[in-house]
């Protein structure tokens, strides 16, 4: 599907790195990237976001390129939506519904698919407005061509009652976990999850440390259920649980943080955060600070992290370790895709695993070989 990108630059954040990061969206959603139009402004236009001059020379674009979407790097307002759809006279997505695209896309688990579906529709809820354009799209516009307040309430009570419908099942899913977390407690199992920004390097790191067949791959959102394995990590640190999450974004759709709990809890509920970097990324900082803010958001950021600076290859960097004035690991800077520096980050597990262990009487530990699901 050949789209045009919209960026427009308020003056805030990194708005280059912004755009790279939508073409990357726009790749995994399975569209491809044509042309991308940029502007310049104070503030969003009521109308079209982008202001009526703007809104003609896309569609102008849209026309001679043969355009079948427009991308916007921004979330637009159910009318602003409307009123675009109708001038360019194609499909018009912003990066939140984008974003939702490729969640659709990938989620393998029954939990994962529950938790993205419940997210989309609460994102149409708010797009049921006058049963518009994007009713007749979902009914195929038969017998829909100026539905009336009627069919609309109709639409609004079907959309109410499957969300409350997946609400009742990710509550009992959420119940399950919490079962499955107990059961691991009881057994005074060191709980590791791996955060951070989309694409660091996750799933690869993940991989490397659990022998695991995690699928991971250079694009956003290669992996959205939590995946969690059972690995010796050595004396010091002994037997963990490490588990693998979906990765943060900025301007992250609320709906997701909310519907993605379930996941979620495997961070909310650990002993330690790996936080992974994309060493080599000239925007890491902002992505460590859009990390840490979903992390308070869900409420995990009272626990301990880690830095882990990957990719040092493509960065330059050597492997090591760097210790704060308190003489704690503060970060560890390795490649997970070539194995360099795994030994460091093995040994700031197993030295804050001791340290976190100090208070509790040494009990028998049962290891079982990586592969084995938790």
């Amino acid at each position: 599907m050949r789209a045009a990108l919209v960026g427009v630059d308020f003056g805030k954040g990194d708005f280059l790195a912004s755009l790279e990061e939508l073409s990357l969206l726009a790749k995994s959603a399975g569209a491809v990237p044509v042309i991308t139009v940029t502007a310049k402004r104070s503030s969003p236009d009521a109308a079209f976001f982008v202001g009526s001059g703007k809104a003609n020379e896309i569609g102008d674009i849209v026309a001679d390129n043969e355009l079948e979407i427009v991308i916007f790097n921004h979330a637009l307002s159910p009318a602003q939506q409307r009123n675009l759809e109708r001038h360019l006279k194609v499909r018009v997505v912003d990066r939140t519904s984008l974003i939702l695209d490729i969640f659709a896309q990938r989620a393998q688990s029954h939990v994962g698919k529950v938790q993205v579906e419940l997210a989309q529709l609460q994102h149409l809820a708010t797009r049921l407005i006058r049963g518009w354009t994007h009713l007749e799209r979902q009914k195929g516009g038969i017998g829909l061509r100026g539905p009336g307040e009627t069919q609309l309430e109709t639409d609004r009570r079907l959309l109410g009652e499957r969300v409350k419908a997946l609400r009742a099942k990710l509550d009992k899913l959420q119940r399950q976990h919490a079962t499955q977390r107990r059961a691991r407690g009881r057994g005074q199992v060191f709980s590791i999850s791996l955060v951070g920004y989309t694409n660091a390097g996750k799933s690869t790191l993940f991989n490397n440390m659990c022998k695991a067949n995690v699928y991971a791959a250079d694009q956003l959102f290669a992996t959205l259920d939590t995946t969690s394995r059972r690995v010796y990590l050595g004396e010091d640190a002994g037997n963990v649980v490490l588990s693998d999450t979906v990765g943060f974004i900025r301007e992250l759709p609320h709906q997701l943080v909310a519907a993605f709990r379930a996941t979620l809890e495997e961070t909310i509920h650990a002993d330690l955060l790996l936080h992974v970097v994309d060493a080599a990324s000239p925007s890491r900082m902002e992505q460590i600070e859009q990390v840490n803010r979903v992390l308070k958001e869900i409420g995990a950021d009272h626990i301990p992290q880690i830095l882990v600076w990957n990719k040092i290859d493509a960065a330059g960097l050597e492997p090591g370790l760097e210790r704060d004035e308190y003489d704690k690991i503060r970060r560890v800077y390795l490649s997970a895709r070539d194995g360099i520096g795994i030994d460091f980050l093995r040994g700031a597990i197993g030295e804050f695993a001791q340290s976190s262990r100090a208070a509790v009487p040494d009990e028998p530990v049962l290891v079982l070989p990586c592969d084995v699901p938790v």
